[in-house]
């Protein structure tokens, strides 16, 4: 809603209504509603699979080794959920079987 100032996902304070990183917690997409990583789907925390796409919604955090959503951050240790590539370290999401720059495999790759 353009205009009208909301609150955060994470920190529930109420930041501009534009915001890719809240200014308050500093943690991104804090506006947007969660979304399979995958196919970009409207999905809902807890589930366990995407209901358009199929693709598991539960994995293993790579920092802290813990179960977790799929979504921007562990559940557990409130990390980002990214990986870097051994190769170039360029960082992105953890579902990615190659990487994105270097089209190297990545250690558990998802997709």
């Amino acid at each position: 809603m353009p205009g009208y100032s909301l609150p955060c996902k994470y920190c529930n304070e109420i930041i501009p209504p534009d915001s890719a990183v809240c200014p308050k917690c500093g943690k991104v997409n804090p506006l947007e509603k969660e979304r399979c990583p995958k196919c970009r789907s409207l999905v809902e925390h807890g589930w366990v699979a995407c209901p358009q796409c199929g693709i598991s919604l539960r994995t293993v955090c790579p920092k802290c080794g813990q179960p977790t959503f799929l979504g921007d951050y562990c559940d557990s240790c409130g990390q980002r959920l990214t990986i870097a590539c051994p190769k170039c370290g360029t960082e992105q999401s953890i579902i990615n079987k190659n990487c994105v720059k270097c089209k190297k495999p990545l250690p558990g790759g998802k997709t």
